[in-house]
């Protein structure tokens, strides 16, 4: 959930522009909602794709070139997109409920990937969302080759509370709401959106550890051990009741492995997939 947001501006991106990572942004509807998206394109037509899925306050933009160089070094294509609410996609229209996660993964991300003809992706998934890719992946619906899970909730934490008030002070008294709305069309509804569902005292009781023994595809799950916003206790009840998973735990590293150690991600993924993808 914590948003290290780049410094520089990042325009806002309408059809036929161009993203950060070079490649042209377009738009498609999904879960009732105009959605952007990038796609990155594969070595060969045989290659998996990687489906990112970003994390709370996450956008296209905030990937910064991330998915590029793990698609690159994995050989694979990739799909990023900014969910409802999120990036240049369509702005949030309403409050939140305590399963918008559940939304995004049974309804939205189905159609998307059916829309895009992207057939057992790889979902590389950070915090909310690495929880939308377990929603997902227990539905069964399309069942995903692999999923690489950064800093996932399953339940919710008191260190995760501390954190999200934490973020709502810094919104509304220091300068990060201003460097969050270059990767936001709507930077205020976006924030709120998150913030205010998350601080909801109806929220305390979301969990999806429901959701864990009904995952069949391997998993790739990192975790920093100076994460603000969850414990250890995260991946380990996700390894507690998953069929295959491999465990990268990491010091030095925070809520956002990709950004605070990429290359041990970016090596570990690639060795994760070599071998589950044979």
């Amino acid at each position: 959930m914590r948003n290290d947001e780049s410094r520089r501006g990042v325009r806002t991106c309408v059809d036929g522009a161009v993203a950060p990572q070079g490649a042209p942004l377009r738009h498609v509807a999904a879960g009732g909602h105009r959605l952007e998206f990038q796609l990155i394109a594969a070595p060969s037509t045989a290659a998996s794709t990687i489906v990112f899925l970003h994390e709370g306050l996450g956008s296209i933009s905030l990937w910064k070139d991330f998915p590029r160089r793990l698609a690159a070094a994995c050989g694979c294509g990739a799909l990023v997109y900014s969910r409802y609410g999120y990036g240049a996609s369509e702005p949030l229209g309403e409050p939140r409920s305590v399963e918008y996660m559940h939304r995004e993964g049974l309804d939205t991300l189905p159609e998307l990937l059916e829309r895009l003809s992207i057939a057992n992706p790889i979902l590389f998934g950070h915090s909310d969302g690495a929880s939308i890719a377990l929603i997902y992946a227990a539905s069964q619906l399309r069942a995903p080759r692999a999923m690489v899970l950064c800093a996932p909730h399953v339940f919710v934490e008191d260190v995760t509370i501390h954190a999200i008030r934490a973020a709502k002070i810094a919104y509304e008294t220091t300068g990060f709401r201003t460097r969050l709305a270059r990767h936001h069309a709507d930077v205020e509804r976006t924030f709120r959106g998150w913030n205010d569902i998350w601080l909801d005292p109806a929220f305390r009781a979301w969990n999806i550890e429901d959701c864990l023994a009904k995952v069949a595809c391997p998993i790739l799950a990192v975790q920093g051990y100076d994460d603000e916003c969850g414990t250890m206790a995260q991946v380990d009840r996700i390894a507690a009741q998953s069929k295959e998973i491999t465990l990268l735990k990491l010091h030095a590293c925070a809520h956002s492995p990709h950004r605070d150690q990429p290359e041990a991600v970016i090596q570990a993924t690639q060795r994760f997939l070599a071998r589950v993808t044979a």
